[in-house]
Order: structure tokens, then C-alpha cells, then sequence
């Protein structure tokens, strides 16, 4: 499959501060793929790299086959781009910025446009500066998709919007989704959770993990584990039981490499005596949570140990 967004090793400083460091992306044809992190994990620095906004300090981008310096003029009439901090001619109406986009976009379909507008219930009338933050970013909206781009870039594009204009944008973006790639920045994993095909979860400008949504949901569990009797913790335990937590006679880690039957064999040796072993699927959240919180931990916490098990009191 054709990759739509490619970085190698992609880095970005700022003076003494790294924004990105080694970041190594694929994007596929026909993904929406959610880059997810808290505030501050590069995400609108790394879409500003591929937007040719900023160079790389080093590595490489291409977009849609293009090396990301090359990034401009005819190139975006394939892009549709929406940041949260969207830039808008507030002297003009809706409807005349429409107008006025329609001459830069030979595909810009007049069609589409019209259903938009109904769709958003944008007031075509208006003028920007007098809409709402919601109401301004349905017109970034039909402003990035009347003319079908081959790909759409979209940088927190639902910050701080209410529940129903978040939904009505969701909406039009996954009524697109068949015909484009789309690849959004978000610190909010459960507004992408229900219509991402694949996430990426960034963190201090590193790419801790890169999936495609279902196998990261099936390969994810957290297990609680109850024993006939206070736990004597083994030397070694799998690499990929992370937050290894146990309180007397009860254990708690995260399975990031769940198999049915490769994970059973492994949870027989190591609790050949337990009563009972509970196994949950994870939110977005909460597997991110896991993946951020397990980078932080030393590489190597104790001679011959996979992992360090916290005692934690009853």
C-alpha cells in the first residue's frame, strides 16, 4: 500500500530545545490516522514539517511522494489544512470567502460546496468575525473539502468546540473519508477513538507507538490477577507486562502484547497458583497512558528483571 505521509529519523530543534527527535512515520493511503499526545509532544510541530511551515533540523518528509521543502504552490491545491489557529479574512462573509477559494482549486466541486454549507448550516451572509468559534471552523470546513484534496491535514481541529459542532465536523470528515487520507493532531483521544483507523502516540517529540486501531485494541489488555497468597515476585517477567503492580495476594500490569494463547502460557508460568485472572479491554486513553508512563521508567531497574514490580500496600 502507498504511503501518503513518510518521515525518516525526522528531527526538529528550536535553539537548545528538541521538538522531534528520530521521528519515523507511515502514513497509508486511505488511513485516518490520529497523531495523539499531550500538549507540547511535538504534534503541531511535526504537521508544520510536512506543511513546509518549517524545515527539518534533520531526516527527512515526503507528502504525497513530494520531499516536504518542496511542499508548496500547486502541491496544496491536493491539501486541505485546518489548525485550530486558522488564519481567516474576517472582513469577508462566508460565503465570500467560499467564492474567493473557489478560483485557487481546478477541482473545487460546486456540488459539494452546496451540501457543505447545508450540512454545517453555515450563514453564507455573515461575516467571519462575527461567527462563532464553532460556526469558523465549519467554514474552514467546507472551505478544505469542496474540492476533494487527496489529503487532509487538520492540527486540533476540535479544540475547545462543543459537543454538537464536533460531532457535525466528525461527520463530514468521515463522509470523506473513502475518497481521501486524513491525518489529525489531537490531545483528546476519546473524540478520535470512534473513527481513527490508525494512531500514532507521540510523546516529548518521540514516536512511542504507531498501529492501526484494531490491532492496537486487540493487543492491549489490563490483567488483574488474584492469588491464593501474598505474591513472590519472579527475577524475570515478560518485557511487554507493563506497570507491574502488586498488593498482597493481588496483581495488576498492563498485557501490551496480548496473544490467547501465547499470554495464557505466560501468565501459567509466572502465577502457576492463581485463583483467578481477569482480563479487560483498554480505552485509547488508558493504552496510552501505559505506553507514556512505560518509556519513563529506567531501561534496566534491576539486575536480570524484564520489570520492576512496585509493591504497593493492601
Amino acid at each position: 500500500m502507498t504511503n501518503v505521509i513518510e518521515t525518516q529519523n525526522l528531527s526538529r530543534s528550536f535553539g537548545r530545545t528538541q521538538a522531534l527527535a528520530g521521528v519515523d512515520l507511515q502514513v497509508p493511503e486511505g488511513a485516518v490516522y490520529a497523531l495523539v499526545g499531550a500538549n507540547g509532544a511535538g504534534k503541531t510541530t511535526l504537521i508544520k514539517v510536512l506543511m513546509n511551515i518549517f524545515p527539518p533540523t534533520s531526516g527527512g518528509a515526503r507528502v504525497l511522494g513530494i520531499d516536504s521543502g518542496k511542499v508548496a504552490g500547486k502541491v496544496f491545491t491536493r491539501i486541505g489544512y485546518v489548525s485550530e489557529n486558522q488564519q481567516f479574512p474576517d472582513w469577508m462573509a462566508a460565503g465570500e470567502m467560499l467564492a474567493y477559494f473557489r478560483g485557487f482549486y481546478p477541482t473545487w466541486d460546486r456540488s459539494l460546496e452546496a451540501q457543505l454549507v447545508r450540512q454545517f448550516d453555515l450563514p453564507l451572509k455573515r461575516k467571519l468575525k462575527h461567527l462563532s468559534r464553532g460556526m469558523r471552523m465549519k467554514a474552514a470546513f467546507a472551505s478544505s473539502l469542496a474540492y476533494r484534496p487527496t489529503l487532509i491535514v487538520l492540527d486540533e481541529p476540535f479544540s475547545g468546540l462543543d459537543p454538537l459542532v464536533r460531532d457535525e465536523l466528525v461527520e463530514g470528515l468521515i463522509e470523506r473519508a473513502p475518497e481521501t487520507t486524513i491525518f489529525l493532531s489531537s490531545h483528546d483521544l476519546a473524540e478520535i477513538e470512534s473513527f481513527a483507523t490508525h494512531v500514532g502516540f507521540l510523546d516529548s517529540g518521540r514516536l512511542l507507538s504507531s498501529d492501526e486501531m484494531s490491532v492496537l485494541s486487540n493487543r492491549f489488555r489490563a490483567v488483574t490477577v488474584t492469588l491464593a497468597a501474598p505474591w513472590t515476585p519472579p527475577s524475570r517477567t515478560p518485557s511487554s507486562w507493563l506497570q507491574l503492580e502488586a498488593a498482597n495476594s493481588v496483581v495488576r500490569f498492563v498485557d501490551s502484547n496480548y496473544d490467547a494463547a501465547q499470554s495464557a502460557a505466560s501468565f501459567a508460568a509466572v502465577f502457576p497458583n492463581a485463583r483467578d485472572i481477569a482480563l479487560d479491554p483498554m480505552s485509547l486513553r488508558a493504552i496510552f497512558v501505559s505506553i507514556a508512563k512505560s518509556k519513563r521508567v529506567p531501561a534496566d531497574p534491576q539486575p536480570g528483571s524484564a520489570n520492576q514490580v512496585t509493591e504497593r500496600p493492601a
